[in-house]
C-alpha cells in the first residue's frame, strides 16, 4: 500500500506491480510541475482571474470567492487540460516569489515577506 510523504506530500512505497501506480505517479508529476517553479503571479486576489493561462499560479488571498472558496493561503494552479483549479496547501518554510511585487514570501501560518 503506498504512503504519502510528510513534506511535499508525494506518494511513494508502491509494491511491485501494485495497481494505482500510474495514478499515483501522475499525481506526483503534476505536483512537481505545479510547485517546482517557486513563483506565483499574485498573492492578493480573492477571486479567480477570468482568463488564466495554463500553469498560472496564485496564492489565494483571505476571504476567497468563487472556485477559490475555502482555499485561503493555498497555492492555486490553473490546469487548462482539465479547465479547473488545483490547490496545494503550503507547508511551514516554503518560499515563493511573487511576480507582481518582485518579492519573496515565506509561509509560516500565513505568507510573510522575507529577505532572501
Amino acid at each position: 500500500m503506498p504512503t504519502t510523504g510528510p513534506n511535499a506530500g508525494m506518494i511513494h512505497s508502491y509494491a511491485s506491480r501494485e495497481s494505482g501506480w500510474n495514478v499515483g505517479m501522475d499525481a506526483n508529476l503534476k505536483k512537481l510541475d505545479a510547485l517546482m517553479g517557486g513563483g506565483v503571479k499574485d498573492k492578493d486576489l480573492a477571486t479567480p482571474p477570468g482568463s488564466p493561462a495554463d500553469g498560472d499560479r496564485y496564492i489565494v488571498a483571505a476571504s476567497p470567492t468563487g472556485a477559490w472558496v475555502g482555499h485561503a493561503t493555498h497555492i492555486a494552479v490553473w490546469e487548462s487540460t482539465g479547465s479547473a483549479w488545483t490547490f496545494y496547501t503550503p507547508k511551514k518554510g516554503w518560499l515563493l516569489y511573487v511576480d507582481d511585487e518582485d518579492k519573496y514570501y515565506k509561509f509560516t501560518t500565513l505568507w510573510v515577506i522575507t529577505a532572501v
